[in-house]
């Protein structure tokens, strides 16, 4: 297959800055030559690719939009964006890695932690020397995070906490988890370490999507953290909700990337593919697939450069991010099907990066707000009226 050369159908690198056009150059490159020749193996085998969290580190992938004194690359929120992208170019499970790290555990320790534990976590996250994970879902309370039964209690020598976590990336090999649990009735966060008696990180096994991602359970009997591990500053179930929305703004570029992976392949294919007389390219119902594809796209791409800005603005609101969520993904999703459509056969094989990319996006539509949920999110407030229960 060529190789991939991006897709930018209204030339919206012109919105672009040349720091930004740099990271995603740099971050591109890295996808072509470390992660597309191993991920394949990978989602087979159902491995991460471990090697590859260093070389993520050295880009200054993790935690990128936090300020350098604590070890981060300071990088504005579009060209955060734009690496998310190229990463899920490469597979959601390679994204999902970065966006946990960054939005979801060392956003949290930044935004609600001490400077102690600012200090001490965020260098080690950035390089990669840690890993941490984010336990918020429970088995009964994926939507409803509010409802969560996962409890702490006061003790002499900390908290301790019982209950259990549900679809955790990097929860097995996390040292660190940024836990959500009901301390006198109210949402507190914790930092719960590995190797915490009563803490352990099963993974979870047998899934057709995200395969070359951890996905772990998280479970707490009677496990004691130290009092220094509370997060400090702040309480109440905004706080994880505002961890979310660092994370979905990430999605929300990354689908983009997937959405790409699949254009390029199933435009490649069509253009070499001849079946009576001349390429399916050249047939009108094939021709009327990729349009839509690219309309898609760039729809997509102007749409989170937009969000980007507001972001880096400080004016963005959740329900925009919503907004991008819900499409970007929910496209991407339509791109993947499309493709595997024009790849017709071949689209099932590996050799082609398609059916992984529709299998992960299955699990990406899910996560971090469903599709459904981010309707009503935006629902809400184009109405002023909640319809979530």
């Amino acid at each position: 297959m060529a190789k991939f050369q991006g897709v930018d159908y209204l030339n919206a690198d012109t919105l672009l800055s040349e720091d930004e056009i740099l990271v995603r150059t740099t971050v591109r490159a890295f996808v072509d030559d470390q992660v597309l020749p191993v991920i394949e193996q990978h989602y087979r085998a159902g491995t991460f690719p471990a090697g590859l969290i260093e070389k993520m580190a050295d880009l200054g992938l993790f935690g990128a939009t936090l300020p350098e004194e604590y070890g981060c690359a300071g990088m504005n929120n579009v060209a955060y964006g734009l690496a998310m992208q190229e990463l899920e170019r490469g597979d959601s499970a390679i994204r999902s890695f970065a966006s946990v790290q960054s939005a979801l555990v060392m956003y949290p320790i930044f935004a609600y932690g001490s400077e102690e534990q600012k200090k001490h976590w965020l260098p080690l996250l950035a390089s990669g020397k840690r890993i941490g994970c984010f336990g918020l879902t429970e088995p009964d309370y994926g939507s409803n995070p509010g409802g969560m039964i996962t409890r702490a209690e006061k003790v002499a020598d900390g908290y301790r906490l019982n209950g259990a976590k549900m679809w955790i990336t990097n929860g097995t090999v996390a040292d660190v988890a940024v836990v959500w649990a009901k301390l006198d009735g109210v949402v507190r966060g914790f930092l719960v370490e590995k190797g915490t008696k009563g803490f352990s990180a099963p993974e979870m096994k047998g899934k057709h999507s995200l395969r070359a991602s951890v996905t772990s359970e998280l479970v707490f009997e009677d496990a004691v953290i130290p009092a220094d591990n509370i997060l400090p500053n702040g309480s109440g179930l905004r706080l994880p909700l505002s961890c979310l929305s660092q994370a979905r703004y990430g999605i929300a570029w990354g689908a983009i990337g997937a959405a790409m992976a699949c254009y390029h392949a199933a435009l490649t294919y069509a253009q070499s593919r001849v079946q009576f007389t001349k390429p399916i390219a050249g047939y009108q119902l094939t021709q009327a697939k990729l349009v839509e594809m690219l309309n898609e796209i760039t729809k997509a791409q102007l749409l989170c450069v937009q969000l980007g800005r507001l972001k880096d603005a400080g004016t963005v609101r959740f329900q925009q991010i919503s907004l991008a969520k819900r499409n970007n993904v929910y496209h991407a999703l339509q791109i993947a099907r499309e493709a595997r459509s024009i790849l017709g056969a071949n689209g099932i094989l590996d050799e082609y990066p398609v059916m992984r990319h529709a299998a992960n996006l299955e699990s990406v539509i899910t996560y971090e707000g469903t599709h459904e949920m981010h309707s009503l999110i935006v629902g809400e407030d184009i109405t002023g009226l909640a319809a979530f229960t």
